[in-house]
């Protein structure tokens, strides 16, 4: 049974809650500061969403999580909790860009994959590198790649560890100059050319000056003009044929990637001074080449010449 005394207590708990909820719903008006303003906002029944007329706030009331979102300029942030709460769903291993020289280095990078599609970087010292295959010479422990010597653009693939989880990533090695490969490396010819045709060096019937296939020209020349070095049928040919219209020069074949000059001289002791034919008249068909040099009958009674290939 209440007492006048207990009515009034009463009475009086009623009308500070009421003043309470009064006192709440005020918060909702704009609030500023002399570093910041904040704009009139709303929230729904909940308290978990917050709207204004430039944000939209999901917040943690009433669930463990939320994004907050404003148009411009574009950002998202994770509003769960201070701290940012998430999930890790996965780790992978990456690099920007996805090549490198050979003999160069690249940054190998590290992240957590979270549950909402974002990804949070990890230190790469934290992780555990290696080489699983390709021409990498070494992964140091900060994630700094360096790249082999290789004869043509090369892939390669790397791993990281980290808190048990693997990931692996795919790097491709480019060839940067053609003659450095092994023991292939500075005899002028093409490395790639000569793992073609004898295979992952050391091959000694490679060396420049040999001719394996004992057509008369060796190897050197062979790569030069675009011929196959184990098959003496592969060879480069020059006849000339005269006719009424001058002197036709027919050889082949010619290959994309050369260039070939006619020179001409009348003493063949001074190779090194003929000119280049600038008035040659030149018919290609298919691999084969002709060149008509119409001054032949002007010259002197012995005409020489020369097929320069580059």
């Amino acid at each position: 049974m209440k007492t006048k005394t207990d009515q009034a207590t009463w009475n009086r708990l009623n009308a500070g809650a009421a003043l309470l909820l009064f006192t709440t719903s005020a918060l909702a008006g704009p609030r500023s500061s002399a570093n910041y303003s904040i704009i009139t906002d709303a929230s729904d029944s909940g308290g978990r969403r917050a709207t204004s007329a430039s944000y939209t706030n999901d917040g943690s009331a009433g669930t463990v999580a939320g994004i907050s979102t404003v148009a411009s300029p574009s950002e998202t942030a994770k509003a769960g909790y201070i701290g940012q709460l998430y999930e890790i769903a996965g780790f992978l291993v990456s690099a920007s860009p996805s090549t490198l020289h050979e003999s160069g280095t690249r940054q190998l990078d590290a992240w957590h994959l979270l549950d909402d599609a974002t990804y949070l970087a990890i230190n790469p010292t934290q992780v555990s590198w290696s080489v699983l295959s390709g021409p990498i010479v070494s992964v140091s422990a900060s994630g700094l790649t360096t790249a082999g010597i290789v004869y043509q653009n090369t892939a390669a693939t790397v791993r990281g560890i980290h808190l048990g989880n693997p990931s692996s990533f795919t790097l491709t090695v480019l060839n940067a100059t053609f003659d450095d490969f092994e023991s292939y490396a500075g005899d002028e010819i093409d490395d790639g050319w000569q793992v073609q045709y004898f295979g992952l060096p050391p091959n000694p019937a490679a060396a420049p000056l040999l001719d394996p296939d004992g057509d008369g020209q060796d190897n050197r020349f062979e790569w030069i003009a675009g011929l196959i070095p184990t098959d003496a049928n592969s060879v480069f040919r020059l006849s000339i044929v005269g006719s009424f219209q001058g002197a036709n020069l027919i050889f082949s074949p010619t290959v994309a990637g050369r260039a070939y000059t006619v020179k001409y001289g009348f003493d063949f002791l001074d190779v090194p001074n003929w000119p280049t034919l600038v008035n040659g008249i030149v018919t290609d068909i298919g691999n084969q080449r002709r060149v008509l040099d119409p001054n032949v009958f002007f010259a002197s009674p012995k005409k020489f010449y020369r097929i320069e290939i580059e």
